[in-house]
């Protein structure tokens, strides 16, 4: 089959790194949801905490509503992943040509492309918030015990994302779908940085110790390797803003993301300071794989659209 390069076709590089960063944006979705649901669940719980940890969390996710429980609000990061990674190796690829000046050959510093990452971060915010606020709304959707009738008054389940979407936006119109908006930012700014730096940072060592520094020579596991140890990375500054945007995203009573972070710091005092880290154990957990098959399937893309 030809490629785009022996039709002699070329395409702009924002479009490359769109169809790039949809595919690979899919990859990571498929391989880490489960994770993220864990996490959601235990970071979102009430206190006293409904689980024990991870393991009893997942143990009571596939008792009482099977491996389905798992994918609960998969429908909206496999339909906004696509969007949210698309827009963020465009944006991150645009901020990198700036830094360039126009040519695209020069090799930016490790603190520049954290700078580009950071930037794209800010722009990312923007879909993430929205994306991942239905995401919770599912994901922190119980299913209840057998036997059991629901109570007078209680709010009618959501039937999926786009039902998720649309009584969010009529209840609370665009702010409802904003909500959490300042702390997402947040924790993107600064989580995108350290994305990119610990991803191009792995290459450069890698590729300086394994292939006289020639990046385009790292190997399929070379590749995967720094992918995961970059979703390491991008936790290392951001994990206790997370805690927040999930807890305000998920409960309605908080009047501002101030009020929820006093809330979560009260229940820090006496020592509690694992309030700020809950879980954070599937959040490692599916960082390593969702981030190696992200960026894998990234660069792989980006090969075949550029004809190599």
């Amino acid at each position: 089959m030809a490629t785009l390069k022996q039709s002699g076709i070329t395409l702009p590089s924002w479009v490359n790194d769109v169809v790039a960063g949809t595919v690979g944006g899919w990859a990571q979705v498929v391989s880490g949801h489960p994770f993220d649901t864990l996490k959601v669940r235990l970071q979102t719980q009430p206190n006293p905490p409904k689980y024990k940890g991870a393991m009893d969390c997942l143990r009571m996710t596939l008792k009482e509503e099977g491996p389905a429980g798992l994918y609960k609000g998969v429908t909206s990061p496999l339909m906004g992943i696509g969007i949210c990674n698309a827009v963020m190796f465009a944006a991150n690829g645009t901020f990198r040509r700036w830094f360039q000046g126009g040519d695209e050959t020069k090799t930016l510093s490790i603190f520049q492309i954290g700078c580009a990452g950071s930037m794209a971060g800010g722009v990312m915010a923007f879909v993430n918030c929205p994306v991942e606020l239905l995401k919770v709304k599912l994901q922190t959707q119980y299913k209840p015990a057998a036997g059991t009738l629901p109570l007078a008054g209680a709010v009618k389940p959501y039937t999926g994302v786009l039902d998720a979407g649309i009584r969010t936006f009529r209840q609370q119109g665009l702010k409802g779908l904003y909500r959490g908006m300042d702390i997402t930012l947040m924790r993107d700014v600064p989580s995108y940085f350290t994305y990119f730096v610990s991803y191009e940072g792995t290459k450069r060592i890698l590729a300086h110790f394994n292939h006289n520094g020639r990046v385009e020579s790292l190997s399929t596991p070379e590749l995967l390797l720094a992918g995961g140890i970059a979703g390491f990375g991008a936790w290392v500054p951001c994990y206790p803003q997370d805690v927040v945007k999930s807890r305000m995203q998920s409960n309605l009573s908080y009047k501002s993301t101030l009020e929820c972070f006093r809330s979560l710091q009260a229940e820090a005092r006496g020592g509690n300071w694992k309030v700020w880290f809950k879980g954070f154990g599937p959040t490692m957990a599916r960082a390593f794989p969702a981030n190696a098959a992200t960026f894998f399937f990234y660069e792989m893309t980006m090969k075949v659209m550029r004809g190599e």
